[in-house]
């Protein structure tokens, strides 16, 4: 039995070989950077010492999940990372799906592609880039004000009063990310047969007919597996564009976990205590995929695993 096995995989890989060859160097760089630094999480459970090192760093149980549970910010840091994630959910998850289904509708191939291209542009440039123009725009100087003082409206200092923070943050995501995240979603709809459009048209179907009974169920399997992964990261949110904006001034709606971590963890070399709230993210980012994944296994059928 283990021969045959053994032959059966000595077949597979002289046939596929290239294909192989092509894979290795993603499976060598998740294993080196996704694999291997998993067993750097045990320091959640140890007094870390950068000089003793792992092995021989003092164990102190669940210590520093008691001190992340007592810390004052717990509850602002969980509040503003939740609110910046669902937020993102809501006003930028269906923004990618209406724009794939704007572009399927585009006849002219030419126009077709210089706007895609123009969509996927602001995804390439980088996170620095970003947020220095937002910084700009939104300046007592800026773009921004300088339309304000026309009409009539004081400048505002946007940078300065947590309230408008959420708003900067998630317009310039959704604003950066949209496009990008078309592109799974115009590759789902390439596999939609073109003969049930033609169906429908001689049954008398109108765009938006085709669009509610063939379109969206096709994307459907797509959508919800897109929702999936962005539920796995309800608790985590992109630091680098917060750090780059953010100041004490507004930690108040600002500062989220990761910012939290790179500040505690980082800066003030606390990295037992980092990494202990590193797993409390990732614990709860896999309870809400899991449920979510054995819910719509029960409805659909459509699954993660």
């Amino acid at each position: 039995m283990f021969f045959k096995k053994l032959k059966k995989y000595r077949v597979e890989l002289k046939t596929n070989m290239w294909l192989y060859l092509m894979f290795l160097p993603v499976f060598l760089w998740y294993v080196l950077f996704s694999y291997l630094p998993m067993g750097g999480m045990v320091i959640a459970f140890q007094k870390y010492d950068i000089v003793k090192g792992i092995l021989h760093s003092s164990w102190v149980g669940l210590r520093n999940f008691k001190i992340l549970f007592d810390d004052p910010y717990f509850f602002r840091l969980f509040r503003n990372t939740l609110l910046m994630n669902v937020y993102g959910i809501v006003f930028g998850f269906p923004l990618p799906i209406i724009l794939a289904i704007a572009f399927n509708e585009i006849r002219r191939k030419r126009f077709k592609k210089i706007t895609q291209t123009i969509s996927y542009l602001p995804y390439f440039i980088s996170s620095v880039v970003v947020m220095s123009m937002v910084i700009q725009f939104v300046s007592t100087t800026g773009l921004v004000n300088v339309f304000l003082n026309h009409l009539g409206i004081k400048s505002i200092f946007f940078l300065q009063e947590a309230k408008y923070f959420r708003t900067i943050f998630i317009s310039t995501g959704i604003w950066q990310g949209t496009g990008f995240g078309a592109i799974i979603y115009m590759a789902a709809l390439a596999g939609i047969s073109n003969d049930q459009y033609e169906a429908a048209t001689v049954d008398g179907a109108g765009k938006f007919q085709k669009m509610l009974y063939i379109t969206l169920p096709g994307l459907a399997p797509t959508i919800v597996i897109m929702l999936l992964i962005n539920l796995g990261s309800i608790l985590n949110v992109g630091h680098e564009r917060i750090i780059l904006l953010y100041n004490p001034s507004i930690y108040e709606t600002a500062d989220v976990f990761n910012s939290y971590i790179y500040r505690e963890g980082i800066l003030n070399r606390r990295y037992s205590y980092g990494q202990a709230m590193t797993i409390f993210q990732n614990v709860i980012g896999f309870a809400l995929v899991y449920t979510a994944n054995k819910i719509t296994r029960k409805l659909d059928g459509t699954t993660l695993w």
